[in-house]
C-alpha cells in the first residue's frame, strides 16, 4: 500500500522546498513558548481525560480514565478459595517480568549470589525493550558528563524529577555501556573503534548509542542468552496476578496463573522485583500505540494493592513520530533517530513548523497544533491526519545509502509497502509510547513495601513528566542493576516468610465496595481485548 494520488501531490511540494531547506535551522522554542505550546495542545491537557483516584494511597490523585478503571478493579481471584500452604516454586527473588529490566534485574541478582527465578505472560524477551530502536544514552565523549546528561534529564521532565533517581542513572550510564559491550552488544563505531554517538531531542549533547535502528533489540537478545547461559530459569506464559505479603507486610512472592494450563501457583520468595512494564495497551485516549500487546498495566495493579503510592501517572508520553500511514502499521515507532539523523518535520505544502529535535512531550504538542488547529496536515483515506517526517534529507546531509545504511529496520517495515522512505517522507503522527509515571521508589528501587523492588518503566519519579529518548534502555538496566544487587542483598539478611497472606487484597477489596466501584470490574488485565469492533483503535481529535 503505497502514497496516494493527493499525498504524491503533497509529496511534490516535500521535494520542491528540500534543497532550500538543506541549510535551514528551525529555532528551538523558549521555555515559555514550551509551556503555552504544551498547555494547548498535549493530550495530558486534556481535563475530560482525567479523573482522581478514589481508593487506595493514591486517592485523590489524577490519572487517565482508562488506567482508574483498571486500577479500581477487583482482584481475578477469589482470596479465600486460594491454598496458600501448598508452595510450588521457593526462591529468594522472585523477577515478574520478562522484558529488559526484569533481565538486569536477574543477572545482576544472580551475579550476587542470589536463587533467581523469573515469570512472564509472553515469552522472555516479549517486551518493550526488543521494540526500541533508537538508542541508549550515556555521557562517555570529552564534552560530555554525567553532570550535564544529569540537568538534560531534569529539564526534560520539567524539573519534576526525583533527583536522586535521576543521579543515579546519570551516574551509572557509563558503566552500563561498558557492561553490555562486555556481554556482547555491538554499538555503532567508526572505523577507529570510537563509539558513535547521536543526538537526541532535548539534548544537549550528543550521547546517544546505538546499534542501528535495533538497539534494543540487540541488548535484549544479549541479555537473554546471559540468562540462558547463566541458567536463570523463566516461567513462560505464567503471569503473576497479585503479590503476596507475610503477616508483617512484607513481600512474599505472588500468585501466579499458568495461561496455558489455566492453573493457580504459588511462589514464595524473599524479595520480589517487578519490571512488568507500563499501560500502552489500555489505549489511553484511544490513541494507537507502540507498546508491545502485553503493556496493560498488571505491576502497577499488583503494587498498588499492595500499598506502592504512584506518582505522575496523569503524566503520559505520546512520541511524536509514530506511523499513521500505511493503514497497517498505524502507531508503529518511526524511531527519533531518523530526526536524529537530519529529517525533519513538515506540514502539506512542504514547509518546516518546528524545530525536529524539541523534548517529545512539545514535539507531539506541535504537530498536533499544525494538525488539528492550522489544518496543514495530510489526510489519510482512513480519516487520520498526519505530517511528514523528510527521511530523504539524510541522504543529502550524510550521503547516498545513509538511510538503508543507519536504519535498516525502518527501511525495511515501509518497503513491505512499496515505499522507499530514501526517496519519499514518511507520514506520522503521535502515538501512545511511554507512562512517564509509576510506583514510587528509592535509589535502590526499593518501594515503602519492604522486600519489594521496581525496575523500568513501572517506577515513576525517574523522568518526571517527559522522558527524553534513549533514557528507557538506560533506566530499565541502570535500575534492574540496582534492584538486583540491593535485592541480592536484602535476601541474605531475610528469614523465609512463614506465614503467606492476601489480607492487603481483602483490605483493598473493602475499599473498593465502599467507594461502590462496580464489581464486574476485574483485574489485571493481562492480554488486552480487541475481539468487539467497537474496541477498535482509531486516532480521535481531541481537542
Amino acid at each position: 500500500m503505497s502514497y496516494t494520488n493527493e499525498m504524491r501531490e503533497s509529496i511534490k511540494k516535500v521535494n520542491a522546498t528540500r534543497a532550500k531547506r538543506l541549510h535551514e535551522e528551525y529555532p528551538q522554542l523558549t521555555l515559555e513558548e514550551r509551556a503555552k505550546i504544551l498547555s494547548a495542545f498535549h493530550p495530558d491537557h486534556k481535563d475530560e481525560a482525567f479523573r482522581k483516584i478514589t481508593v487506595g494511597p493514591s486517592k485523590g490523585e489524577k490519572a487517565p480514565n482508562e488506567f482508574v478503571d483498571v486500577l479500581e478493579s477487583y482482584p481475578l481471584e477469589s482470596p479465600d478459595e486460594i491454598d496458600l500452604n501448598t508452595i510450588d516454586y521457593d526462591v529468594d527473588i522472585l523477577i515478574i517480568g520478562g522484558g529488559g529490566g526484569g533481565s538486569a534485574a536477574s543477572l545482576w541478582a544472580h551475579m550476587n549470589g542470589a536463587n533467581v527465578l523469573m515469570c512472564t505472560k509472553l515469552r522472555h524477551g516479549e517486551a518493550n525493550t526488543m521494540m526500541a530502536q533508537g538508542g541508549i544514552q550515556a555521557a562517555v565523549s570529552e564534552t560530555d558528563s554525567p553532570q550535564i546528561h544529569y540537568l538534560d534529564i531534569l529539564g526534560g521532565g520539567h524539573f519534576d524529577n526525583f533527583p536522586e533517581l535521576v543521579e543515579a542513572m546519570a551516574n551509572d550510564a557509563p558503566g552500563i555501556i561498558k557492561w553490555h559491550e562486555k556481554l556482547g552488544v555491538m554499538y555503532d563505531k567508526d572505523e577507529k573503534n570510537h563509539m558513535l554517538i547521536k543526538h537526541g531531542g532535548g539534548t544537549s549533547r550528543m550521547r546517544m548509542h546505538s546499534a542501528r535502528d535495533y538497539t534494543g533489540a540487540v541488548i535484549m537478545r544479549t541479555l537473554k542468552d546471559e540468562m540462558e547461559n547463566r541458567k536463570i530459569p523463566v516461567l513462560e506464559y505464567t503471569a503473576a496476578i497479585d503479590l503476596l505479603l507475610d503477616d508483617e507486610g512484607k513481600a512474599a512472592g505472588a500468585l501466579l496463573w499458568n495461561m496455558e494450563t489455566k492453573e493457580y501457583k504459588i511462589a514464595r520468595a524473599k524479595a520480589v522485583i517487578v519490571a512488568t512494564g507500563g499501560f500502552g495497551r489500555l489505549h489511553i485516549q484511544n490513541f494507537p500505540t507502540t507498546n508491545h500487546y502485553g503493556a496493560t498495566a498488571d505491576g502497577l495493579v499488583m503494587i498498588y494493592r499492595a500499598g506502592v503510592k504512584l506518582a505522575f501517572m496523569d503524566a503520559v508520553q505520546y512520541h511524536p513520530t509514530g506511523a499513521i500511514w500505511p493503514e497497517q502499521i498505524v502507531g508503529l515507532l518511526v524511531t527519533e533517530k531518523v530526526r536524529g539523523l537530519g529529517a525533519q518535520v513538515l506540514n502539506i505544502d512542504g514547509i518546516q513548523f518546528t524545530y525536529p529535535l524539541e523534548p517529545r512531550d512539545v514535539e507531539s504538542a506541535k504537530i498536533i497544533k499544525e494538525c488539528l488547529e492550522v489544518k496543514k496536515g495530510v489526510p489519510t483515506p482512513t480519516g487520520n491526519i498526519g505530517v511528514w517526517l523528510d527521511s530523504p534529507l539524510i541522504e543529502l546531509k550524510l550521503g547516498k545509502g545513509a538511510v538503508k545504511k543507519n536504519l535498516p529496520a525502518m527501511f525495511r517495515q515501509y518497503e513491505r509497502f512499496g515505499i522507499d522512505i530514501s526517496v519519499d517522507p514518511i507520514l506520522i503522527y503521535p502515538t501512545l509510547h511511554y507512562q512517564n509515571g509509576g510506583g514510587m521508589i528509592n535509589s535502590d528501587a526499593e518501594t515503602s513495601v519492604p522486600n519489594l523492588f521496581l525496575a523500568g518503566e513501572v517506577a515513576g519519579g525517574i523522568h518526571g513528566r517527559n522522558r527524553l529518548m534513549g533514557n528507557s534502555l538506560l533506566d530499565i538496566n541502570v535500575f534492574g542493576r540496582r534492584a538486583g544487587i540491593a535485592a541480592a542483598k536484602r535476601v541474605k539478611t531475610v528469614d523465609i516468610p512463614k506465614k503467606l497472606t492476601f489480607n492487603h487484597v481483602k483490605k483493598y477489596v473493602e475499599e473498593l465496595k465502599s467507594a461502590k466501584i462496580p464489581e464486574d470490574r476485574k483485574s489485571p488485565v493481562l492480554l488486552p481485548d480487541y475481539s468487539r469492533i467497537e474496541k477498535r483503535v482509531k486516532r480521535l481529535s481531541i481537542f
